[in-house]
């Protein structure tokens, strides 16, 4: 379990609120009522807060936020591990003292979360945490790794195949680079100069992203590509088809293109969160911590992450 940056008040708590959608500079922190679980729920003192694009993108503005069914005043963050320390009548299956991960929608970031046990997919949710892995390795599992599973699932990667990983250093490409290597699947992943060693640390071989890409690709498997995930936006996606890549065997999680599936961590199917936390409780699946803050430094946090160029997971300490 992680040092706390501090212990919360008595009666109340730490939480990241915003008054107005935007930046990071509409973030504060606030001392609010601590949450108390009600009948069928656990409350969660929260140890680490993974961060992930969508938190920052859905709280950028207004239109967007409503999307997502957020209104002001707004919490932040998603991801989250900890200690249940409050089981209201009725709960099954979790008690005061267990550990637990997985997704509070635009809550995490706060001293406690409370949680349906068996709530909705990356809105609600308690996971137990299996021994062996840290809480700050928890807190980044649940969008990610359902994301990098479900993209996975389109593409069905096997020991033939070549797969090309668009974006495969960020966040979701630590799993989706691994998890395409466990299924016996060639992986190139796309990156800056600067990701190469990392991406062939993952087990991919990595190749520049930008004009040429395809052309780079070719040169690189001459052999040909069989799938592709674009895990950034589309230039993956375009290449993949220039290198003759079916549409039913490309995906993409940010970005639309007529004719290719769109993956995100709700498709996933049930039980792959469990099934990617158990690989990484038995060492097969490694999670790369690119930085960590106190949620004191959560401006600087989200700044760092939402410039996209993180090798690996951004996780706030509380």
């Amino acid at each position: 379990m992680q040092k706390r940056s501090d212990h919360p008040p008595i009666g109340g708590s730490r939480a990241v609120r915003l008054d107005s959608f935007g930046g990071p500079e509409v973030m504060d922190i606030r001392e609010v009522p601590a949450p108390r679980a009600g009948p069928g729920q656990v409350r969660v003192r929260v140890t680490a807060a993974g961060l992930n694009p969508m938190d920052w993108i859905m709280t950028a503005d207004a239109d967007t936020a409503a999307r997502f069914g957020l209104s002001l005043p707004a919490g932040f963050g998603t991801d989250y591990a900890g200690v249940v320390d409050q089981a209201g009548d009725g709960v099954c299956g979790f008690a005061t003292g267990y550990r637990v991960f997985g997704s509070a929608l635009s809550r995490a970031v706060a001293d406690f979360v409370v949680i349906d046990p068996v709530g909705e997919i990356a809105a609600n949710e308690a996971h137990h945490t299996p021994d062996g892995v840290d809480d700050r390795t928890a807190a980044t599992l649940a969008i990610a790794g359902r994301t990098a599973s479900a993209a996975l699932a389109v593409i069905d990667p096997g020991p033939d195949d070549t797969v090309l990983i668009g974006g495969a250093a960020g966040g979701v490409g630590v799993f989706a680079v691994q998890l395409a290597r466990m299924a016996g699947a060639r992986v190139i992943g796309t990156g800056s100069a600067t990701s190469s060693d990392y991406l062939r640390d993952l087990g991919a071989e990595p190749v520049a992203y930008g004009d040429g890409l395809a052309d780079r690709v070719r040169a690189l498997a001459p052999g040909g590509v069989t799938a592709a995930i674009d895990l950034h936006g589309t230039e993956t996606a375009h290449a993949a088809r220039e290198l003759g890549v079916p549409d039913g065997r490309i995906c993409t999680i940010a970005a639309h293109i007529d004719g290719v599936s769109t993956a995100n961590g709700a498709n996933a199917a049930p039980g792959a969160l469990e099934e990617v936390a158990r690989l990484v409780a038995a060492g097969r699946l490694r999670v790369p911590i690119a930085a960590s803050f106190s949620v004191e430094q959560i401006r600087r946090a989200v700044r760092l992450q939402a410039g996209r160029h993180v090798h690996g997971k951004v996780v706030i300490d509380l």
